[in-house]
């Protein structure tokens, strides 16, 4: 025992000699806080959350090594890194990431730094938040999404930064949008690959819900970059008809006008490629890597020419002989194919062999109602909508388009519920660009088929792709495209059968 004690006082004398140069818990803090009051601020939640919102990590760490916890949090449980979200504070975020507060951390109604960053209109700092991992598919306590906050708030910025990140809620974003009547918030997602031809469980399109709502700018842009005023619902009623039933008037004036005879008109490939192109080198900012002023068939200017869907701004000042983008049909894409000199623009990197920029179908203001004989009666939409009787060889009235051949056929199809029934059928060809189509009883009539424009990723060059056509990637691999819908193509490897969904990733990517 007296040889132990001896052991216990030494070790007690080394413990105290060497507390003699650590300041205690105490000194800390009283040291922080002079250097704090030095600076103008108190060791107090209020003043840390204001030195997070002032972007000032220096004071942020005067508070950490005066023993203040790093997870305080404000009242409504948010941390200081959601002040610095809030502010834009980039500094003072990184500085609290690098201390450990987790970057999805949940503060008040269950909001990540990213979601509050969204409300407060930070698009930099989402895009910054963003870059760090920040997880976009997190959702609060009312199951909104950082996306989804964005189109509330009406972020068209935000909504350009979160677009790639959440693809897959682009068209319910853009069918929120609608609802909203977030004019500027549809500009961005439409740019960002969320399609105009999106519906509701119900039926209803992007334009039908912003028509119902009274929206009227929303409306109108809507119809700019395609949207189609004849598509109908699940109960078979129209934009128009939609906005007449909720007494918006200006808006069934706006959408439910006479077709012009620009309209009644069947598009030639070379004219669909050329509009497509015009419409992505709008949303880009750029000039047209390849377009025409006048596409081949056409007997007016291209002013004339690209009348219809075409947003205005997809035109003005453009004056361009340059070529239409061809089709995809047998491309080596990472090849040049002939002498025509690259866009200038850097070339786009990917993983996919291609990458979908836009998509475009064009329904026709004409209805086949029946066939009889050489005859056919189809009706026409619009205000004062009205019925005609054509015969094969005569001109449907108001327009350039012919009847080539009037039949009646049996046919199998989901139009017949998949039984077999005799349905009409009205060839028509159009006088000017020679081009033909079939329209059908019971379908929407259409201009042209549905039809995607494809970026190579390695070149930057675009193309136009339709189902059946195939092409190879530059490493000899041969693909087919197996459909082309309005948000997504499907291709398929030749060789082994593996199949790729690409999505819409718009002019913007």
């Amino acid at each position: 025992m007296d040889c132990i004690r001896p052991r216990l006082m030494g070790l007690a004398l080394v413990l105290v000699t060497a507390s003699v140069g650590l300041p205690s818990c105490k000194d800390r803090k009283q040291a922080a806080g002079s250097d704090l009051s030095e600076a103008g601020f108190q060791l107090t939640p209020e003043d840390w959350f204001r030195a997070s919102r002032e972007n000032n990590p220096e004071i942020l760490k005067k508070f950490l090594s005066g023993g203040f916890s790093k997870d305080t949090a404000d009242s409504e449980g948010n941390t200081a890194l959601h002040t610095a979200a809030q502010a834009g504070a980039e500094n003072a975020a990184k500085f609290l990431l690098d201390r450990g507060i987790p970057i999805d951390v949940a503060g008040g109604s269950g909001r990540t730094p990213l979601m509050v960053a969204v409300i407060a209109n930070q698009p930099s700092m989402v895009r910054w938040l963003l870059r760090q991992g920040a997880d976009p598919k997190a959702k609060d306590a009312d199951n909104f999404k950082a996306l989804m906050l964005a189109v509330r708030e009406g972020s068209a910025a935000s909504v350009a930064e979160l677009a790639a990140y959440d693809r897959e809620s682009l068209d319910s974003a853009l069918l929120m949008a609608s609802l909203l009547g977030k004019a500027e918030v549809i500009d961005s997602l439409t740019n960002y690959g969320a399609s105009v031809y999106a519906r509701m469980g119900d039926g209803r399109t992007p334009l039908m819900i912003a028509a119902e709502n009274g929206h009227q700018e929303s409306v109108e842009l809507l119809l700019d970059i395609g949207s189609s005023r004849y598509a109908t619902d699940g109960e078979g009623r129209t934009a128009a008809a939609l906005a007449h039933e909720a007494g918006h008037e200006e808006i069934v004036k706006l959408i439910n006008r006479e077709s012009t005879a620009d309209e009644l008109v069947l598009e030639s490939p070379e004219q669909v490629a050329a509009k497509m192109e015009e419409f992505v080198a709008a949303a880009e900012g750029t000039e047209p890597s390849e377009g025409i002023t006048n596409p081949a068939g056409s007997d007016e200017g291209a002013g004339a020419s690209f009348a219809g869907n075409t947003p205005p701004h997809a035109t003005a000042g453009k004056s361009s002989a340059k070529r239409v983008p061809t089709p995809i049909e047998g491309v080596v894409l990472g090849a040049k194919q002939d002498s025509t000199p690259d866009s200038g623009k850097p070339a786009r990197s990917g993983s996919a062999p291609v990458i979908m920029r836009h998509y475009r179908e064009s329904d026709m203001p004409i209805e086949v109602v029946a066939a009889k004989g050489e005859t056919a009666t189809i009706r026409v939409s619009g205000p004062s909508a009205r019925s005609v009787t054509v015969k094969s060889g005569e001109a449907i009235p108001g327009s350039r388009l012919t009847v080539a051949k009037v039949q009646r056929r049996m046919e199998d199809s989901k139009v017949t519920g998949g039984k077999l029934m005799e349905v009409s059928v009205v060839e028509v060809s159009d006088r000017t660009t020679g081009a033909k189509r079939e329209w059908i009883s019971g379908r929407p009539s259409t201009a042209h088929d549905p039809v995607a424009l494809v970026e190579d990723p390695s070149t930057g060059r675009r193309y136009t792709a339709t189902p059946g056509q195939r092409f190879r990637s530059a490493e000899g691999v041969e693909y087919v495209i197996s459909d082309v819908r309005p948000n997504q193509i499907i291709i398929e490897n030749v060789s082994d059968g593996t199949v790729q969904t690409l999505p819409l990733k718009g002019p913007r990517g």
